[in-house]
């Protein structure tokens, strides 16, 4: 199969993981106690997106995630047909990917200023990859799908993101992923995976097949419905 996929290296793979490429943006800018962390050894393939998901604080809503620095980062994605996550090890919770044309900066509250967001919820459990087509991203704003906006630039990612939330109440407590690989995926021959393509896990979330994480309305909708942030 390998010999019919291009491969973009974005995070861990043949290109060591570089912490200083992630940082955390948790819900306690909005008053959570929710932390996350992403950590490894320079002796490790490994990357571990770990935490605690708080959900006491803010009424059963609350979120954690890493997102990657820079804002003059850019990655252009439009040669390639969707991400592959490959997951040396999970726990069996569910998590969330996003990307982003826009990294605006925190606001003076130093909360996250709002913006349009495409994001993919999977389920983790052991070692997998997981092959997300860019179709498979939903636009959301302010934890809202946003069923009018405009197709992702793929030409101009500017960020990515791993999340843990508690989608309404149903997720909470410490967590782990660790992560062995980020890239970007072309089929020479592109096509729909079968059953009998072992390497890979393909997500659907319009079909369900695979796994069926609870249904997302966006990055703070938990918030939003506990808390009236929104």
């Amino acid at each position: 199969m390998d010999s019919n996929v291009a491969r973009l290296p974005l995070f861990g793979g043949p290109r060591a993981w570089q912490f200083s490429d992630w940082t955390s943006v948790d819900d306690r800018v909005r008053g959570g106690s929710s932390y996350s962390y992403m950590t490894g050894s320079p002796a490790s393939p490994t990357a571990r997106f770990h935490g605690n998901l708080n959900i006491t604080t803010l009424g059963g809503a609350g979120f954690a995630s890493q997102q990657t620095t820079g804002e003059n980062r850019t990655w252009d994605l439009s040669h390639y047909d969707g991400l592959e996550l490959h997951i040396a090890r999970g726990d069996r919770k569910h998590y969330t990917f996003t990307l982003q044309n826009a990294a605006l900066p925190q606001g003076p509250d130093g909360r996250q200023q709002s913006n349009l967001v495409w994001e993919h919820d999977f389920l983790a459990e052991d070692e997998q990859k997981i092959f997300v087509k860019w179709a498979d991203f939903t636009p959301t704003y302010r934890g809202r799908e946003k069923t009018d906006a405009e197709p992702l630039d793929l030409t101009a990612v500017k960020r990515m993101s791993l999340m843990m939330r508690s989608f309404f109440g149903t997720q909470e407590g410490p967590f782990s992923l660790d992560i062995l690989s980020i890239a970007a995926l072309r089929f020479k021959q592109y096509r729909d995976y079968q059953e009998d393509d072992e390497d890979y896990v393909v997500v659907d979330e319009k079909s369900g097949e695979e796994s069926n994480p609870p249904k997302s309305r966006g990055w703070f909708s938990g918030l939003r419905e506990c808390c009236g942030l929104f």
